[in-house]
């Protein structure tokens, strides 16, 4: 049978069009350039038909269907005739709209989401002014207890699309919808903050929500503080994936590189030096490469799991306590960088460390409770001050009043700016794995090897597993890796090591789905961009065409990093790198505190 033969024929809005077996009306009419509304909809994550905008007239074998059927759970039928353009539909559409409104805080000019909100955009586009509906409201819930994520439950409007990727794509199932009738609510059960549950503050629950009833906790104030108070020296620092996305807050295609611009424009917004994190992302390297060999030569905790996403630390810590000796010691990059610029670029500088207000731009909400970790300091100086996404870089850049177009290319300050492009691909899944790759077989070769790309661990798949031979002690030796993208599926690879179904030497983890280009902090993509456009790819992309462009591309090569080891720390894993780039974690209990309501406000 032809594809042709096996494709079904429908109509909508008195066009013949072809589908496939299985589609969904609202999936065949977006791929046809006809714009059906929806709300609660997330492709492949959240489709429960429950905000009722996506309706339509429908017909199949001449019958028209009961009322008004959401197309986001129809499945398409040969002959069947959809109108979604008639007065009926759009009655229901606006009706729709102006109930979801009435229990809606309509405080637009003053929220986070103002131009970028889906409810806000729909109901512009719908055409409506006036909600003819008025009454009681349900009761408010605000918990900024978190230090990464703000839940509002005045801006919610009940879609389940948090609910649905907390449970789906991550497997934690933090958010429910809690109470019931006019009092349903979305949050952690028994009323607990964000803060006290398993939350591992990935964000993910941020980037589905349509509205602002979950947004990132928010330190623009205090970076904009530190840099016009004339006693501090105010260090910002970007990470490789923030590049990919950044120019999204201005119009730009999903997945536009904007390094030279936004390197310019951090200037312009007044920090005193602009570091690129992609410097330390070489650093972990040479640092995790190290310590991975040495675990492997003198019979040391395997397999060996990277350290840099904080949200998997968490998970780690919370989920599977049993494996903390097998995470690496190293900090992540923001850390290290943190770590790095208090002490040595405060000396070479001669800066006295206590002034200087680290500053770090990231893709990610879980950073933002990484920098307030105990761990994360030494002899008293926390490593980074301030953990900023890149929404919060964005709306600085236009609180600034810069015109990001027209920003001429520049380069970040020497001394910590130099990097490669291994550490450009440290945003994408699988990443973190492959430069530390390109370093080993170097290392272990004793040389300059021109075969460095490792394509098989590329790729969004959740989880990925490949080999390297390389000489251990002399010997050929199968170095086996594997890469798992979310915690989810990283809980399913330690699960399999536990039972010894899988045996491997390296573990990278993402928290995020296709990691840091995916980010929580990362700009908004609305459900109906994410049905013909994955961001994860594009952003990704332009991470290895990045790289692809770079001079030198293994982070040992990286000359500042060798100056950096030769004059400060002597050599990778030393005492004084210990000192400076490792730290150690501990089990943490699924809920910290009793309940939102009375838990303190520390």
């Amino acid at each position: 049978m032809s594809e042709e033969t096996k494709k079904i024929t429908i109509t909508i809005n008195d066009r013949e069009l072809k589908a496939d077996p299985g589609e969904t009306v609202l999936q065949v009419a977006h791929r046809s350039g006809i714009n059906i509304p929806h709300l609660c909809y997330l492709k492949d994550i959240n489709e429960i038909a429950a905000c009722r905008l996506c309706v339509a007239e429908v017909e199949v074998n001449g019958r028209r269907m009961r009322g008004l059927p959401a197309t986001c759970v129809l499945k398409v039928e040969d002959g069947m005739v959809v109108r979604t353009n008639t007065k009926a539909v759009r009655k229901a559409v606006r009706f729709n709209l102006e109930l979801i409104l009435a229990n809606h805080d309509m405080n637009c000019p003053t929220c986070v989401r103002n131009g970028t909100c889906e409810l806000q955009k729909l109901a512009r586009e719908r055409g409506v002014e006036d909600v003819r509906f008025d009454g009681a409201k349900r009761t408010v819930t605000i918990d900024e207890l978190s230090p990464s994520i703000v839940r509002d439950s005045s801006k919610c409007i009940l879609c389940g699309r948090c609910v649905s990727t907390c449970e789906k794509i991550q497997g934690l199932g933090v958010l429910a919808f809690t109470n019931r009738g006019f009092d349903t609510e979305v949050g952690p059960a028994f009323d607990f903050s964000m803060r006290d549950v398993n939350c591992i503050y990935c964000g993910q629950c941020i980037e589905a929500c349509p509205v602002a009833a979950l947004r990132e906790r928010r330190y623009i104030d205090d970076v904009w503080d530190a840099i016009d108070d004339p006693d501090k020296v105010v260090v910002v620092q970007t990470a490789p994936a923030v590049r990919a996305s950044l120019g999204e807050e201005f119009g730009y295609p999903i997945g536009t590189p904007v390094t030279g611009k936004m390197t310019a424009a951090l200037r312009h917004i007044g920090f005193d030096y602009v570091f690129d994190t992609n410097f330390a992302a070489d650093l972990t390297i040479s640092e995790e490469a190290t310590e991975l060999l040495h675990r492997i030569t003198t019979g040391g905790v395997l397999p060996m799991i990277t350290s840099c996403s904080p949200g998997w630390i968490r998970y780690c810590e919370m989920y599977h306590p049993d494996f903390l000796p097998n995470l690496s010691t190293c900090k992540s990059p923001q850390n290290m960088m943190g770590a790095i610029i208090k002490s040595y670029f405060a000396d070479v500088m001669d800066i006295d460390a206590e002034k200087i207000v680290v500053v770090s731009v990231m893709p990610c909400t879980s950073k933002k409770s990484e920098a307030i970790r105990e761990e994360m300091e030494v002899d008293g100086l926390r490593d980074v001050d301030y953990s900023l996404t890149t929404r919060e870089l964005g709306d600085m850049i236009k609180q600034a009043g810069i015109d990001f177009d027209t920003l001429e290319d520049e380069h970040p300050d020497s001394v910590l700016g130099d990097y490669t492009g291994a550490a450009v691909i440290f945003g994408a899944t699988g990443g973190v794995m492959e430069a530390a790759l390109r370093t080993a077989a170097d290392v272990l070769t004793g040389e300059d090897l021109p075969s460095f790309e490792y394509e098989a661990v590329r790729g969004l798949e959740g989880i990925k597993q490949a080999s390297v031979t390389v000489p251990l002690g002399g010997v050929p030796t199968e170095l086996k890796v594997v890469v798992c993208s979310s915690v989810k599926h990283a809980g399913e690879v330690l699960d399999a090591v536990r039972k010894g179904e899988l045996s491997c030497h390296f573990i990278e983890v993402m928290a995020c789905p296709g990691g840091c280009i995916h980010g929580g902090g990362q700009s908004y993509v609305s459900s109906t961009e994410r049905m013909s456009t994955d961001p994860r790819l594009a952003r990704a992309n332009a991470l290895y065409s990045e790289d692809e462009r770079q001079v030198l591309r293994k982070s040992h090569q990286n000359p500042e990093l060798i100056e950096l080891i030769e004059k400060f720390l002597g050599a990778p894993n030393s005492d004084v790198a210990h000192k400076y780039l490792h730290t150690h974690y501990a089990p943490r209990p699924f809920y910290e505190q009793k309940a939102f309501g009375k838990c303190d406000d520390q």
